[in-house]
C-alpha cells in the first residue's frame, strides 16, 4: 500500500474536514490487545493530548497515558480496535508522546469490515488487509500519514514493532452514514452518523468544532466547541456544518450543557444549499437565516422551530455566537432530500449499511399521516418543541426551579437565595405582573383556577388549531397544580405534560400565523403570556391537569378581557404535532 507521511504544521489542511473513527467519545474501543505490562491500551483512543506523567511510579514502574508493553517481544504486539462507526479510512496520527527511550521503534495498520452481529475478530483473522505498511516512529512526537481511502470498515489493527509505547491512535476518515429509508422520516442530518461534518470553524481556542455533531451530550466542557474570550465590540464566532445529505429542515437543537459561566449570549443560524464541501467564498447574501439571534440560557437543551424553510433543501448550517463562548451540541432535525423508488421509499447511501428507524442520531423519527396519499392536503405540520425559557421569550415567561442555580436564564441579573432556614431556594420575581385597563374599568387582579381536561390527541398524534384568543390588557400566568390522593375535589392522577401554543401580531391585527409556534411544557413548568399574545386555550394532555390563572380582569365579558379569533381553515388548519 502507498501511503504519504505529512509535516505536523499540515494538520489543519490535511485532516480539519475528517472523523476521527477511533475516538472514544464516537463509540471507539479497545477489543483485544497482545500486552499491556506497563500501561493499558484504553488511553490510544481518548480525546484529550497524552499528559506527561514524569516523575510517577507505580507498581510496575513510570506511568504513561499510553499503550506500553513488555520488553524483548521476539515478534511484535497488536491492539485491535473496533471504530466508533462505519467508514472509509483515509488517515492517521501515531503519536509517541513523553515516550522517549521506550518508544514503539515502528508501527503498521491492518483493516477489516465485520458485521455487528458476528463475534469480533481476532488477531490471526484471514480477512486483515495491510493499509498502512510497517513505518518508522521516533520518540515523543507524532506522526501523520494520509493513505488511499479504504472501503468501509469497523475494526482496526494497530501493530507495532517490536514492542514499546504509543501514547495516542487517531484514526481519521468519513462515516458511512445509515439514514431512514422513509424520506418522511425526521432525524439528525448534522450527526456524525449520519455524515455530518464540521467543515470550518473561525476559532476553537478551548474546545474543537468538530465536538459539535458527536452522539450523546459528553462528560464536561472539554468536549464542546468553545472560542476564547473576546474583548472586541461586536465580536462573533461560527462554525459551518455540512450536513450528512442535502434536506428539509423543521428545527434545530442547542445544547450548552455544562457551560454555565461562559455560554454565548445568543446564538442564530444560517443555510445555505452548496456543492462545496467548505463553502468559504459564498456570498454572505446567498446564506438564509432560518433561526434569527436568539437569546440562549447555561447548561441546557435550547430546541428552536426554523424558519424560512419550506419546500427548500439545505447542504450546509452555520451556527454563529455572539460575542464568543461554549456549545456543546447542535442537531439539525429534518427529512432527507433525495428521489424516492418505486415503492416510495428513499434509497440508502450506502446499499450494505444497516438501516437505523432513527438515523443513527437517536433523534425521533416521525411519520405525518397521510405522507404517501397525494391526495391529502391538510394545513402546514409544526413540531411541539419541549418548552424553555429562551424559545418562549418573544411570547412571554417560563417559571419554574432549577436544579442547579447556576443554570437559570440571564443569570447574571436573576437573584436566586436560600429561604425559610435554609429548607427552600428562592427565584426571585421570575415574572412580573401586567396591567394596562384604562383607569375607572373596574380590572382587578386575582387568582382563578382551571381544570382542563385532555385534548382529544394522543402521543404522536396532530392536533388542528382552528381558534385563537388574547388579553389585550394584561399578561396571563398559568401554574400547574398537581394533585392528591384520597383528598375528595383533588385529581388523583394529574396529567404531567400540557400544549402551548403561540403567535404573534399581525400586521392586519389579527394573528400572524407565521410565527405560530408549539411547546410541551411539564407539569413543574409554569407560563406566563405577554399582554397581546395570541394563544390557544389551555391544553392538557392525555390526562386532567389543574391549573391556577394569575390575572387581571373586568369579568364582564368586555373584549379588554378576551378576544377570541375563529382562524380560516379553507386551505387547511394548522397541525401541531405531538410528540410520541
Amino acid at each position: 500500500m502507498t501511503y504519504t507521511q505529512v509535516p505536523l504544521e499540515n494538520f489543519k489542511d490535511t485532516f480539519s474536514t475528517a472523523i476521527e473513527l477511533s475516538s472514544v467519545a464516537l463509540g471507539g474501543q479497545i477489543i483485544a490487545v497482545s500486552d499491556e505490562f506497563f500501561a493499558e491500551a484504553f488511553h490510544l483512543l481518548l480525546v484529550e493530548p497524552a499528559p506527561s506523567l514524569k516523575g510517577q511510579f507505580g507498581p510496575k514502574g513510570a506511568l504513561y497515558s499510553g499503550w506500553e508493553t513488555r520488553r524483548h517481544n521476539p515478534s511484535y504486539d497488536w491492539c485491535i480496535i473496533k471504530l466508533g462507526t462505519t467508514g472509509s479510512i483515509n488517515g492517521f496520527d501515531i503519536d509517541t508522546s513523553h515516550f522517549n527511550g521506550n518508544e514503539a521503534p515502528q508501527a503498521s495498520v491492518d483493516i477489516l469490515y465485520s458485521p455487528d452481529d458476528t463475534p469480533a475478530p481476532q488477531a490471526d483473522d484471514p480477512r486483515w488487509e495491510e493499509l498502512l505498511p510497517k513505518v518508522n516512529l521516533g520518540p515523543n512526537s507524532r506522526h501523520l500519514f494520509t493513505v488511499p481511502p479504504s472501503q468501509g470498515v469497523n475494526y482496526v489493527k494497530l501493530n507495532m514493532y517490536p514492542d514499546g509505547g504509543i501514547a495516542r491512535f487517531r484514526v481519521y476518515g468519513l462515516v458511512a452514514p445509515i439514514f431512514p429509508s422513509d424520506t418522511s422520516a425526521v432525524f439528525d442530518l448534522a450527526h456524525v452518523f449520519s455524515g455530518g461534518r464540521v467543515v470550518y470553524t473561525s476559532d476553537q481556542h478551548f474546545g474543537v468544532g468538530s465536538n459539535l455533531i458527536l452522539p450523546g451530550r459528553g462528560k464536561d466542557m472539554g468536549d464542546g466547541w468553545e472560542t476564547k474570550r473576546s474583548r472586541a465590540k461586536g465580536h462573533k464566532d461560527w462554525a459551518i456544518i455540512k450536513l450528512g445529505d442535502a434536506g428539509y429542515l423543521s428545527q434545530v437543537e442547542i445544547d450548552t450543557a455544562h457551560f454555565m459561566g461562559n455560554f454565548p449570549e445568543s446564538c442564530e443560524v444560517h443555510a445555505l444549499q452548496s456543492d462545496d464541501l467548505v463553502p468559504s467564498d459564498v456570498p454572505e447574501d446567498r446564506w438564509t437565516v432560518v433561526l434569527p439571534r436568539t437569546k440562549l440560557g447555561p447548561h441546557r437543551r435550547h430546541f428552536f422551530q426554523l424558519e424560512n424553510v419550506d419546500g427548500r433543501p439545505y447542504t450546509h448550517i452555520r451556527i454563529t455566537i455572539y460575542p464568543d463562548g461554549g456549545i456543546k451540541r447542535v442537531r439539525v432535525l429534518g427529512r432527507r432530500a433525495v428521489p424516492i423508488n418505486a415503492d416510495r421509499d428513499a434509497q440508502a447511501a450506502h446499499v450494505a449499511d444497516a438501516i437505523a428507524d432513527d438515523g443513527g442520531s437517536g433523534a425521533p423519527s416521525e411519520r405525518p399521516d397521510g405522507a404517501k396519499d397525494a391526495s391529502f392536503a391538510p394545513g402546514p405540520l409544526i413540531p411541539a418543541l419541549p418548552l424553555t425559557p429562551e424559545a418562549f421569550a418573544p411570547f412571554g415567561k417560563v417559571v419554574q426551579a432549577y436544579a442547579d442555580v447556576n443554570a437559570v436564564p440571564d443569570p447574571r441579573n436573576t437573584r436566586v437565595t436560600g429561604a425559610n432556614q435554609g429548607t427552600a431556594t428562592k427565584f426571585h420575581k421570575l415574572a412580573l405582573l401586567e396591567s394596562s385597563y384604562p383607569p375607572g374599568s373596574g380590572a382587578t387582579a386575582g387568582l382563578s383556577v382551571y381544570r382542563c381536561k385532555p385534548i382529544d390527541v394522543g402521543p404522536g398524534g396532530e392536533w388542528e388549531v382552528k381558534l385563537l384568543e388574547r388579553h389585550p390588557c394584561t399578561n396571563q400566568a398559568f401554574i400547574p397544580m398537581g394533585g392528591g390522593v384520597g383528598l375528595g375535589d383533588a385529581v388523583e392522577e394529574p396529567g404531567t405534560t400540557y400544549l402551548v401554543i403561540v403567535a404573534k401580531n399581525g400586521a392586519d391585527d389579527k394573528p400572524d400565523l407565521g410565527t405560530m409556534r408549539a411547546f410541551v411544557a411539564s407539569a413543574g413548568q409554569g407560563i406566563v403570556y405577554d399582554t397581546g399574545i395570541w394563544h390557544h386555550p389551555m391544553a392538557a394532555l392525555h390526562k386532567t391537569m389543574d391549573f391556577t390563572c394569575v390575572e387581571t380582569q373586568i369579568c364582564n365579558g368586555d373584549k379588554l378581557d378576551c378576544e377570541v379569533v375563529d382562524l380560516d381553515g379553507t386551505a387547511g388548519y394548522y397541525r401541531v404535532k405531538v410528540p410520541s
